[in-house]
């Protein structure tokens, strides 16, 4: 199995903007869960992640310098009984709220898009992982930037395997108008076994202008015991 390697693949771009990746640690004990969020602009840069009771959000580094919080503030991670939601947007709450009524994880997304963000149209990635530690990703995106069409693409992954992640992300690389992520989720080796060895592999090869903030946990997979590990590069 061909497994990419995370470190060299977050070094070939400067910019692939906010990425997930869900997976299952080497030693097949608990799952693996990781956000970042990167900037370009001096609004998209001042964010930093906060613990909530549920999971984590985004809030302004210095609320002075914030202009518009419409796609940059939200609840990036929430847990509803024993799922883990992650995405880069509002639709956290959106998932969470299906979930809530019986609903499922694909039709929660089937009610929203891309972000309105023209000309970049920045899809909007998605992730569950269950108790089981089983997964779900999910990108929403435009038709090669055209808005009047939106694709919506879900991966279920039922039996991870050890060592091995899925990373999905907004963007391509960087760009003007930013190119979106485009084909499956890409399969990475996952060599660590706690959130603090990967959340430290991960924020020392982000691009260093770029990076903003990152959120690491891991979930055991018997016990439900989990780990959380929370960067910002304002601290």
């Amino acid at each position: 199995m061909n497994l990419l390697d995370i470190k060299t693949r977050l070094q070939e771009t400067s910019y692939p903007g906010r990425g997930i990746i869900l997976g299952r640690t080497a030693d097949d004990s608990k799952a693996m869960i990781a956000y970042f969020i990167m900037g370009r602009s001096v609004n998209s840069r001042n964010r930093v992640f906060e613990e909530t009771a549920d999971g984590i959000r985004t809030k302004a580094h210095d609320e002075s310098k914030m202009e518009d919080p419409s796609l940059i503030i939200y609840h990036p991670v929430r847990v509803v009984g024993g799922d883990t939601i992650v995405t880069n947007g509002d639709q956290t709450d959106t998932i969470r709220d299906y979930l809530v009524e019986g609903r499922s994880f694909e039709a929660s997304l089937r009610t929203r898009e891309f972000e309105p963000d023209c000309p970049n149209y920045t899809p909007r990635i998605s992730g569950i992982v269950a108790a089981d530690g089983s997964y779900k990703l999910s990108i929403l995106k435009s038709m090669d930037g055209d808005p009047a069409c939106c694709c919506r693409y879900f991966y279920e992954y039922d039996k991870p395997q050890a060592g091995v992640g899925h990373f999905i992300h907004t963007y391509q690389g960087d760009g003007n108008p930013l190119p979106s992520f485009e084909g499956e989720p890409e399969r990475i080796a996952l060599e660590w076994a706690d959130a603090a060895s990967f959340a430290e592999v991960l924020w020392g090869n982000l691009n260093e202008d770029n990076k903003v903030s990152l959120f690491v946990r891991t979930i055991d997979i018997k016990t439900g015991e989990t780990e959380t590990v929370i960067i910002n590069r304002h601290s």
